[in-house]
């Protein structure tokens, strides 16, 4: 197997920890070890008792039950932890996949949700987002238009990285319907999960609660904001899926960093005091953002977001890739190029899930006053 580049990773790797703001970020905001036990209301003398052993390759019993109650069907032994989302994808769609196999996948998207299928020799067809007046939108009928005879999986992720389109509820059946009509399989990346902007809307239902035909991700790096701790999961109701991944899981990490998952399961425990505050968060920086990009409506076209931290992002003043590589150098704001995802357009994303928005995004508004923009 010989993988590309990952565009998005080489390019933070080069500029993300150089840049004094961070404007392109996709997680929420992180805490301390400290401040996670804290809010849980327990002493750090528990966790300092974390036995440094192996751990049970599926994922720590109790971090499995907790993950669980995530869903309204899944069972403990349905869960299987792995280290970050970016294991689970890559493990899948090994294990599932074989060359010359069809798969359908969202676009844009994170790469490595269609790159590894790639490189495993399948052929990959985009279900492209179009846009539609102000609003991002996915068409479910497209999509069963792009359905083959040997058609094997559709990769969905809902929310959408990097528009923060969310899928409604009711085409989520729909995709439900026609893919287990077909014995399609369907991979759902739900890493953004629970971090809906509008709250008056009914909360987006989990794949893996609605098809038994499918798996869905999870992660504790986005919503939850502790991508320190390098731990997501899959949940399926699938079991062959499940046995499969996990003998695989023998030659990648064979199991999980025992304090990793002992500080997950207990940010699990308190899981929607951390989402209550990470939303909070999420909401004020884009009604910031919001009067940012009005002041700014002659060079920058957006769609407000549905879920999560994130926005694509149309600037429409010039060439966007000199856009961004203007402000990174001349002000020291990481944006990113919507390049990065192979998507044309002039687009660009924005990250607004951390405390330190609004002083990047008034370190924006003086450069485009300094330039006219």
């Amino acid at each position: 197997m010989k993988l590309n580049d990952f565009k998005l990773e080489v390019y933070f790797e080069k500029h993300e920890f150089g840049a004094p703001h961070l404007l392109a970020q996709s997680d929420c905001e992180a805490m301390t070890i400290g401040e996670l036990l804290k809010m849980d209301g327990e002493s750090p003398s528990k966790f300092m008792d974390t036995w440094l052993g192996y751990t049970e390759v599926p994922g720590n019993r109790d971090l499995r039950v907790q993950i669980s109650r995530l869903y309204s069907s899944v069972k403990t032994e349905e869960v299987l932890v792995h280290s970050g989302a970016e294991e689970a994808i890559f493990n899948f769609m090994n294990v599932f996949l074989q060359k010359g196999d069809h798969v359908i996948c969202q676009f844009p998207v994170y790469q490595s949700l269609y790159e590894v299928a790639n490189a495993i020799g399948c052929e990959v067809t985009r279900w492209e987002l179009r846009r539609g007046g102000k609003e991002w939108r996915f068409d479910v009928d497209e999509l069963k238009d792009l359905v083959r005879p040997e058609t094997k999986l559709v990769v969905i992720n809902n929310p959408n990285n990097p528009t923060g389109y969310l899928v409604p509820n009711r085409d989520l059946m729909k995709i439900a319907s026609f893919t287990e009509e077909r014995g399609i399989f369907v991979f759902s990346d739900e890493v953004y999960r629970g971090l809906e902007l509008d709250q008056s809307v009914e909360k987006q239902k989990s794949f893996a609660d609605i098809s038994d035909n499918s798996l869905a991700l999870g992660v504790m790096s986005k919503s939850y904001g502790l991508a320190g701790l390098r731990i997501g999961w899959v949940v399926s109701h699938n079991k062959s899926v499940l046995e499969s991944m996990t003998r695989f899981k023998h030659y990648t990490t064979i199991c999980n960093s025992a304090p990793s998952e002992y500080l997950a399961w207990k940010a699990l425990c308190v899981g929607d005091k951390i989402l209550k505050r990470n939303r909070a968060i999420v909401v004020q920086n884009w009604d910031r953002a919001a009067l940012f990009f009005e002041k700014h409506s002659s060079v920058f076209r957006v769609s407000r977001p549905k879920a999560g931290p994130i926005a694509f992002v149309q600037f429409v003043g010039g060439d966007v890739e000199d856009f961004c590589s203007v402000v990174l150098e001349s002000a020291g704001i990481l944006l990113l190029p919507g390049s990065m995802y192979d998507f044309e357009g002039g687009f660009f994303r924005m990250g607004f899930g951390r405390k330190s928005f609004a002083e990047g995004l008034e370190r924006l508004d003086e450069f485009l006053e300094l330039f006219g923009k």
